[in-house]
């Protein structure tokens, strides 16, 4: 396994954003299909590479979309001088989300003084696939739904990883904009936490372990913490992992399960392809699973671990690489 050597540098987080866009556009074909149905589809060995579009692209999900609006909100706010915890920076995610539901066909949602930014101007952002209900409907109703784990909380967090030295709790508020429930915000700021330890040059072990002591601190941590743990053991015991293995933790519809899914998938891989293909063939949310195990194995290894032929034709590679480069020349403020 080639890794990129430790330092949040342009790599680092060019592998970060693309790995988790094409881990997105491999699972997103598959996202509602059970494992019989992919192998119906694909052939024993399941998804193998990423499914060319009509339009002749890999197309990304929801999973990116909000991805890039929340690196949007961060780089905002940290021009503006707000700190990373401060209501005013969450308060520039929740704009950066409400220009999101603009692309997504709800233009009562936004003031036509926020129609601002270069994002909005992005067509391909205007493409609806398949956003989580909890997600609009927060969004729309003004408030975080306190019972709701669901991932859609800890997708779209790699970006705070990236920007904040301490990103746990910046993570953990921008998740709890949508997903209230201890469970759906802490697996986020744990999520932000390993992409951070990884990028400063940590093993994925040990950056699991090191959030893992962190959120043990917190209130209604147990299911985060326990999910950990059982992806390290199963990791640490398991020789040739494969689907079985991966639904053992769960379907990752749910913000624990995907973050173990994505540990699970990220220790056993040999490679970033061998990691994110693991991640997305299972009866479960593979958009999510292989969006988050690109996000740590691209941060890990580097973009040049991502084979050229899945970055050729990856929908909003451009408006990728921008972001990556904004969030570099942020730093370095």
């Amino acid at each position: 396994m080639t890794v990129v050597s430790p330092g949040l540098e342009i790599e680092r987080i060019r592998g970060c954003l693309l790995g988790g866009a094409v881990g997105d556009a491999l699972g997103w074909p598959v996202e509602f299909q059970s494992l019989g149905q992919i192998r119906r589809t694909f052939g024993t060995q399941g998804v193998t590479a990423p499914v060319e579009s009509p339009a002749g692209v890999f197309e990304v999900s929801d999973d990116t979309q909000m991805t890039l609006f929340t690196a949007e909100g961060i780089l905002r706010a940290r021009r503006a001088g707000y700190p990373d915890q401060s209501r005013e920076t969450i308060e520039e995610v929740s704009k950066a989300y409400g220009r999101w539901l603009y692309t997504q066909g709800f233009k009562e949602a936004l003031d036509p003084s926020g129609l601002d930014g270069w994002l909005i101007e992005i067509p391909e952002l205007f493409n609806q696939r398949a956003p989580g209900q909890t997600c609009l409907g927060a969004l729309l109703e003004g408030r975080a739904y306190d019972d709701s784990k669901g991932c859609g909380g800890i997708m779209r967090v790699a970006p705070v990883g990236l920007l904040h030295d301490s990103p746990m709790v910046p993570a953990c508020l921008i998740a709890d904009i949508t997903h209230g429930h201890p469970t759906g915000y802490l697996s986020a700021g744990c999520f932000a936490l390993i992409i951070r330890l990884i990028a400063e040059g940590a093993t994925v072990q040990e950056a699991a372990r090191a959030a893992c002591d962190v959120v043990i601190r917190s209130e209604g941590s147990l299911e985060v913490a326990g999910a950990i743990h059982v992806a390290l053991e199963l990791a640490g015991r398991t020789t040739h992992p494969g689907p079985s293995h991966v639904e053992s933790l769960g379907a990752g519809w749910v913000a624990e399960e995907a973050l173990a899914i994505a540990l699970f998938c990220s220790l056993k891989a040999g490679s970033f392809e061998e990691g994110v293909l693991l991640a997305v063939n299972h009866s479960g949310d593979s958009d999510s699973t292989g969006a988050l195990t690109g996000s740590i194995l691209g941060c890990l290894m580097g973009p040049g671990s991502i084979p050229s032929a899945w970055l050729e034709k990856l929908e909003l590679r451009l408006a990728i690489e921008r972001i990556a480069g904004e969030i570099a020349s942020c730093r370095e403020l």
